[in-house]
């Protein structure tokens, strides 16, 4: 278990936007970290009223929001327009092509959310967007499957041999992941503090997983985690 603290990671800072990069992006550059298995990107974004993302484009890549705090409005050329807010997760599959613009549409509040990108397993497909709703009490003192490469279990479809999972723990709440033999993992602390595998996280702390039987999260205290289920491959493979 390799553990990759809040504040070692890369820092933007643009008044508008403050963003924490786990791993390299932007002008951000750690050739120690370039990613982790299929996970290429994970931004630990604060957004300032009425501020936002203008339109730009993507291609060939699976790109996920997860709010925390405050509401993302999501527009883009497949004509999507839509308000993300904590619980939900939009997954956007750029594929051939999409633009699309995010901005908080409050005038006084922040919005606080993780920009994740997962490289897929192929190019060119068709553009699509999805986005579903997932309960407090879904995620409360378990880890809940939300994105999978199948959709299973009411979760967001990804092109990729990729499985994520969110929790809520506090208090005696505790869980148990087991994975499939030969299997890396990232954990990524969206806040508060918790206890994984016997090692203390703090918000915004990650750890890097390879060649574990299972994951054991305990110990929380207003902990929400997501957790990532990876191929046993150390950096993105590009296609």
């Amino acid at each position: 278990m390799e553990i990759r603290r809040s504040a070692q990671r890369g820092v933007a800072n643009l008044g508008w936007l403050s963003s924490r990069h786990t791993f390299s992006f932007g002008h951000y550059f750690d050739p120690q970290q370039q990613g982790f298995s299929d996970l290429l990107v994970i931004n630990d974004d604060r957004v300032q009223p009425g501020k936002g993302f203008d339109t730009h484009g993507h291609r060939d890549m699976e790109i996920f929001s997860y709010v925390l705090q405050g509401s993302l409005a999501h527009k883009d050329s497949m004509g999507t327009g839509s308000e993300i807010r904590p619980g939900d997760v939009q997954m956007m599959s750029a594929g051939s092509g999409i633009r699309h613009s995010e901005f908080n549409g409050s005038d006084s509040a922040l919005v606080h959310f993780l920009q994740i990108w997962i490289v897929p397993n192929r190019n060119g497909v068709a553009p699509r967007y999805q986005q579903q709703y997932f309960p407090q009490e879904d995620k409360r003192g378990r880890l809940r499957l939300i994105i999978s490469p199948e959709g299973e279990e009411g979760s967001l479809s990804v092109y990729q041999d990729t499985r994520v999972y969110a929790g809520l723990f506090h208090g005696d709440e505790h869980a148990v992941l087991r994975l499939a033999e030969n299997r890396y993992a990232y954990v990524h602390l969206a806040r508060g503090q918790l206890t994984v595998n016997g090692e203390r996280l703090q918000e915004g702390d990650g750890a890097r997983l390879r060649n574990v039987k299972e994951i054991s999260v305990e110990a929380g205290q207003e902990a929400e985690v997501l957790v990532f289920d990876l191929r046993p491959q150390e950096l993105p493979k590009m296609r």
